[in-house]
């Protein structure tokens, strides 16, 4: 292990950092902050906070995530993955429990960190990751319905089903400007790639249906298109420092909900850095990634910000501007703090319509739904893991779904691995094998009153029952039980009390079991496990040669 381990990428970034390094970062972080502007109020409306805290989030997550990160391009902030976890907390909980939730995911994340399990969580498994995201984007799409279309409903049901029941009711009421304004956001956002590759489209269409909306209103006298300014007091100031009061009965009560959290924004910040890591041809380093991003969800709440991590579209606008080191990250939290410090009052013209506009383009790109189809066509187990996933995230929660998800995967992962364990019985004669490249093939006889066995693959608590089954299908009672060992990687404790037993009731019906080519870590975890005291260690075989001679020994009384 590498003594710096840990150590941010920003450290060796500066050592061979000139002006040109800077000119290229400086563009890029200008045009990431831009971008990351509409986003952040849209995110932070849509959690059901205000529109300064999601900026307030960008800048200080941002900031930290860039300087201490394991990326050298990944840019942090609030994403639209958090936004049914923190909508759901703030429901439950109110804005306290948000806080210390994200507290308490930001201390999970940085044990993760410190523990080496950045490389774990990428193994998560893809239906899973797949699932959770398609779900959290039909969700986050529902959640836009009402202000899209400017719908008069008084209280929205938080249940996904009659949450479309209510929309359906009230469909009548839609808002024909509000309606308008929400659809050509829309179509702004889609169509602004194809004619420029560096103004993002979100931007574009605030700006232009914010003017649309004030000259409607100014000289139209339409006062029907909700704003901003509308539905929340927009301020500049930089909020104080606010540490939480925290019990131990809400620490308990808030464990899931901070997990979920740390869990999310871990695989989604590590999927991030990686997708960076094959545009630009670097590899980050994981477990400082998620030091950092636990630092980051420590300082963010205590600015009144909310949960974030790594977001791939902004860190995809950072590499495709020209940023290469975490210097345009950090340009990119200054230049909202600026926006923030200058220009947010004027966010409260900003038709709310505009921003559910924005939040639909956002959950099209997150719902993968190519990713979704694809998987839909891999075996059934993978088809059954991800329909669970993505049903429990839109009927119940995320906090459901990755545990249920987690649990049925790791179920079927058990099931797989116990299938390439294989446990055959030898009859007769042994062809061994071992030095077949010579043209050398040996067969060696089985005596009378002797059986051989063989175990092709890990013996552990899914496959221990298979060597009991075939054993239990001969009726007859050799002497000598011979199982060999040589292609046994390792054994677990389940596998070693399947043995144990075997060894006592092969013993109590005058049968003695001889092992076979035992490699030296099985050989060191049986001795471990006190295993031998049971068998004895005459009966413990390094080949098979020598497990034959020792059976002839004990048939012949000898």
């Amino acid at each position: 292990m590498k003594t710096f381990d840990l150590k941010p990428q920003l450290f060796d970034t500066l050592k061979s950092y000139n002006k040109k390094n800077f000119m290229s970062d400086l563009m890029a972080g200008i045009i990431v902050g831009i971008v990351a502007l509409p986003l952040a109020i849209a995110f932070g409306i849509a959690s059901g906070v205000t529109p300064e805290k999601g900026i307030i989030t960008a800048i200080v997550a941002g900031f930290l995530m860039s300087l201490l990160g394991g990326s050298k391009v990944q840019i942090g902030g609030p994403t639209g993955a958090f936004i049914v976890i923190i909508y759901g907390i703030i429901q439950k909980y109110g804005i306290e429990g948000l806080t210390i939730a994200t507290i308490m995911a930001g201390v999970f994340l940085i044990l993760f960190g410190l523990l080496k399990l950045g490389t774990i969580i990428k193994y998560i498994p893809y239906p899973i990751v797949v699932g959770f995201t398609s779900g959290i984007a039909v969700t986050i799409f529902t959640t836009q319905i009402k202000d899209l279309f400017g719908l008069t409903i008084d209280t929205v049901p938080s249940d996904f089903v009659e949450k479309w029941i209510c929309y359906i009711q009230h469909f009548s009421t839609a808002d024909l400007w509000c309606s308008l304004v929400g659809v050509l956001s829309v179509i702004i956002i889609a169509i602004t790639p194809k004619f420029s590759k560096k103004i993002p489209g979100s931007l574009v269409a605030i700006i232009v249906m914010t003017i649309a909306a004030l000259l409607l209103k100014q000289y139209a006298g339409i006062t029907s298109i909700e704003t901003i300014g509308d539905r929340f007091n927009v301020s500049n100031a930089i909020p104080d420092v606010q540490v939480p009061v925290m019990t131990w009965e809400t620490i308990k009560s808030l464990v899931a909900p901070a997990m979920t959290i740390a869990v999310l924004g871990a695989i989604e910040s590590l999927l991030s850095a990686t997708v960076a890591d094959g545009v630009i041809g670097d590899h980050h380093n994981s477990n400082t990634e998620l030091v950092a991003q636990g630092v980051a969800n420590l300082a963010s709440p205590l600015f009144g910000g909310i949960p974030a991590t790594g977001a791939i579209a902004r860190t995809m606008t950072n590499i495709n501007n020209g940023g290469r080191t975490p210097i345009a990250g950090i340009i990119h939290a200054v230049v909202l703090l600026l926006i923030f410090l200058f220009f947010m009052p004027l966010a409260k013209y900003i038709p709310m319509a505009c921003l559910a506009g924005v939040l639909v383009i956002v959950s099209y790109g997150m719902c993968g739904w190519r990713s979704f189809v694809a998987l839909m066509k891999n075996p059934k187990s993978d088809v059954t893991v991800l329909l669970i996933t993505f049903f429990l995230t839109i009927i119940f929660d995320l906090t459901v779904a990755i545990e249920v998800g987690l649990i049925i995967a790791c179920l079927l992962f058990m099931k797989r691995m116990s299938e390439t364990t294989d446990v055959k019985v030898i009859m007769d004669e042994i062809n061994e094998e071992s030095d077949i490249s010579k043209g050398n093939i040996e067969h060696l006889t089985i005596p009378e009153g002797v059986e051989v066995y063989e175990i092709n693959g890990p013996y552990f608590f899914g496959a221990g029952n298979k060597f009991e089954e075939i054993m239990a299908s001969f009726g007859d009672r050799p002497k000598v039980r011979i199982i060999r060992m040589r292609k046994v990687p390792f054994v677990d404790s389940t596998g070693i009390h399947n043995l144990t037993n075997l060894c006592e009731m092969s013993k109590n019906e005058g049968i003695t079991i001889v092992l076979s080519g035992v490699s030296e870590k099985v050989h060191a975890q049986l001795q471990k496990a006190r295993f031998y005291d049971i068998l004895g260690e005459e009966n413990i075989c390094s080949h098979i040669n020598l497990a034959l001679e020792r059976a002839k020994e004990i048939v012949s009384g000898k």
